[in-house]
């Protein structure tokens, strides 16, 4: 029996890269699709019962995110590296799983940023791909690919779109019978503003840090009390319970009692003005922003735990603290 051909599939589990999929799958080639997460973009995906295998990359991007060669986008985002990143992973699968090529679900101009033609050139160069990296969906506006020579897949029956519509992968969709697609695939927080601002304070004042203190930028109201110390205040009962989930032995609880107000964090060692400063910007979340009076507040953590009376802070406070 003639051996199959055998295709990685780069997923994130967007229209785009559920029909680039059906489109290699309908030429009898063998795919598996690999999704990549970490913990700055959204791991659940459905592949539609197509093969998919999910590795986390999250502490092997921290270095991508630090040093991008090619720059951020609009906030704080490295796509382009980002890709050569993801390619590249997906170029050492390829060759662990002993594949012919790679494909993804791109579109020639799609994305401003990392779906120019000279970006999608300076991806596929960078991340060892030359020739092994398919693009379904604009297959036809690129040069063939070793696999489309060698006859293991039949570019006519490849795309050549290229734009933001989505009506042609529509189109497609309809065609394979796939419903229920999302509208887009999982939005990554590092093009976020207020992402951004969380994320670059913290590489600032904790260079080292890891996917916990990454996790925790998502939650919460975030302040930046002294270079070595931030204190984060719950919004709501959801973010109280996560706040709680990522304490670290050496952070300090803050919980507002009388009135039961917010869950908050004091992370870094905090010397008593800074100490007095915090309770104090918890009391103004627990009292409201009018609020008048006293806060009580329950402070525990490691072999602290005690009951702290504080006064409301100034409104302009809160502000100059707020990250």
């Amino acid at each position: 029996m003639e051996k199959k051909t055998k295709a990685i599939g780069l997923f994130s589990g967007g229209l785009d890269s559920i029909v680039s999929a059906r489109l290699v799958m309908e030429q009898g080639i063998d795919v598996e699709l690999v999704h990549f997460t970490t913990v700055f973009f959204n791991g659940a995906v459905d592949s539609k019962g197509m093969p998919l295998t999910v590795i986390d990359l999250t502490g092997e991007f921290f270095d991508v995110l630090k040093s991008p060669v090619y720059g951020y986008g609009t906030a704080i985002n490295p796509c382009i590296d980002c890709k050569i990143f993801m390619l590249r992973k997906a170029g050492e699968y390829m060759r662990k799983k002993k594949a012919s090529f790679v494909f993804t679900g791109e579109v020639l101009g799609q994305r401003p940023f990392s779906q120019r033609r000279e970006a999608m050139k300076i991806i596929e160069r960078d991340s060892g791909l030359n020739g092994y990296l398919l693009r379904p969906l604009s297959a036809k506006l690129f040069p063939p690919t070793i696999a489309e020579e060698k006859g293991l897949i039949d570019r006519n029956k490849l795309m050549s779109m290229s734009g933001r519509s989505r009506k042609p992968q529509m189109a497609l969709a309809k065609r394979f019978g796939v419903e229920n697609y999302p509208a887009s695939a999982g939005g990554c927080v590092l093009a976020e503003k207020e992402f951004e601002k969380r994320l670059g304070d913290l590489m600032k004042y904790k260079p080292g840090f890891d996917a916990g203190d990454i996790e925790l930028l998502k939650h919460g109201r975030h302040f930046r009390m002294s270079p070595e110390v931030k204190l984060v205040v719950g919004r709501n009962n959801g973010e109280n319970y996560k706040i709680v989930s990522l304490k670290k032995g050496t952070d300090l609880m803050l919980h507002a009692q009388e009135p039961l107000g917010p869950v908050s964090m004091l992370r870094g060692k905090a010397d008593e003005a800074v100490f007095d400063e915090a309770v104090s910007i918890v009391a103004r979340y627990a009292l409201g922003k009018d609020g008048a009076g006293q806060a009580r507040i329950k402070c525990f953590g490691g072999d602290v735990e005690k009951y702290v009376t504080a006064m409301p802070c100034k409104e302009s406070l809160a502000i100059s603290r707020r990250i």
